[in-house]
C-alpha cells in the first residue's frame, strides 16, 4: 500500500463464527468462557467480545477483571449479579437486559433458574484476558435481596 491507500478486504469487516470461538480463554469456575473477537480472530485493538454460560442452578467464583470495564447482554435465562467487598449489593438482569461491570468490582454471577442456562454476550474494553479470581465469603443468601434504586423498590416495602 502506499500513502493513505487502505486494504480493505484484509483490514476491513470481520465475520467469527459462532461455531469457532475460542474456550481458550482464563474460566472462572462455575462458567464457561469463549472468545470470539480478539486480536488474533478479528485484529481488535481496543475490543474484547464472546459469550458465557452459566448452567442452570450455578454461580460463578467471585471475581473481579482488574482495570477492565466489562458489558454483559443477557440471551436467555435470568442472571443474578453480586458485587461489593462483601458481595453485599445485588440486581438481577433478564433477556435484552445489559449489565455494566466497572474496574476492580469484586461480583459473582448466579443463574437464577434453576432448570435453564443463562447464555449472555460479553464485551471487554481491552485485549488482555485478565481474571482474578476471589476468594471472599458471602455475607447472606441471594435469596429474598432485591436491588434498590430509585426504580426498582424493594417489594417487602411498607412505603
Amino acid at each position: 500500500m502506499s500513502g493513505n491507500e487502505i486494504d480493505w478486504k484484509t483490514h476491513g469487516v470481520k465475520v467469527i463464527s459462532g461455531d469457532h470461538l475460542d474456550v481458550n480463554t482464563p474460566q472462572t469456575e462455575g462458567m464457561n468462557r469463549a472468545a470470539a473477537i480478539t486480536r488474533a480472530t478479528a485484529g481488535a485493538e481496543k475490543l474484547w467480545a464472546g459469550t458465557v454460560e452459566i448452567h442452570a442452578d450455578a454461580k460463578t467464583g467471585v471475581h473481579h477483571h482488574g482495570d477492565l470495564e466489562s458489558i454483559i447482554y443477557i440471551l436467555r435465562g435470568r442472571a443474578r449479579m453480586r458485587w461489593g467487598a462483601a458481595l453485599e449489593y445485588v440486581c438481577e438482569a433478564g433477556p435484552g437486559d445489559f449489565i455494566y461491570v466497572p474496574p476492580y468490582v469484586p461480583h459473582q454471577e448466579i443463574n437464577a433458574s434453576d432448570d435453564t442456562a443463562l447464555e449472555c454476550v460479553l464485551i471487554r474494553s481491552n485485549q488482555e484476558p485478565q481474571v482474578v479470581n476471589l476468594d471472599i465469603p458471602v455475607v447472606e443468601d441471594p435469596e429474598g435481596l432485591f436491588w434498590v434504586d430509585p426504580i426498582h423498590a424493594d417489594p417487602n416495602s411498607k412505603d
